[in-house]
């Protein structure tokens, strides 16, 4: 019974760092305007620094943290470094990491230090999180313990 009941609780965590979130939750993809806000900024040709409470937000998607640094080429945003309290927010999922790499070529974001991702009352922990903003697909790899752990919580019928 014990070990029906693991089981069931890892397909379920399997499960929602495979499937899509529910509804049409726009990704954070290179088609739509960025918005941006901090404290403080610079901007050149090939790049655009944030400093203090720096945010991007594109659609329903942000990323905030205490700097963001951004690479620029040929007037395209190609690469997003941020570090210090980095969350990456959708409407449906909150990943919190210690620092982000965003890549628009090929629509990933790569999390790391403390990963804490959260989908309503489930939660997942682990050291590194590559989540694919097209497809919104996750994976978690392990903490200081050398292990992914979670707590998921299955829909009660009435």
């Amino acid at each position: 019974m014990i070990n029906t009941r693991l089981l069931t609780a890892a397909a379920l965590g399997i499960g929602l760092l495979a499937l899509p979130t529910i509804g049409d939750a726009q990704s954070f993809q290179g088609n739509q305007p960025i918005m941006w806000g901090a404290d403080e900024s610079a901007y050149s040709p090939t790049g655009l620094s944030l400093r203090g409470r720096a945010e991007l937000i594109q659609g329903e998607n942000r990323i905030r943290a205490d700097r963001v640094e951004g690479a620029i080429t040929n007037g395209s945003l190609t690469r997003v470094e941020a570090s210090g309290s980095v969350y990456f927010v959708t409407p449906e999922q909150t990943i919190r990491g210690d620092r982000a790499v965003y890549t628009p070529a090929n629509d990933t974001i790569v999390l790391t230090g403390d990963v804490i991702l959260t989908q309503g009352e489930n939660v997942i922990t682990g050291s590194r999180l590559v989540y694919n903003t097209r497809t919104e697909s996750a994976q978690m790899e392990g903490g200081s313990n050398g292990r992914v752990q979670g707590v998921f919580y299955p829909e009660r019928g009435n």
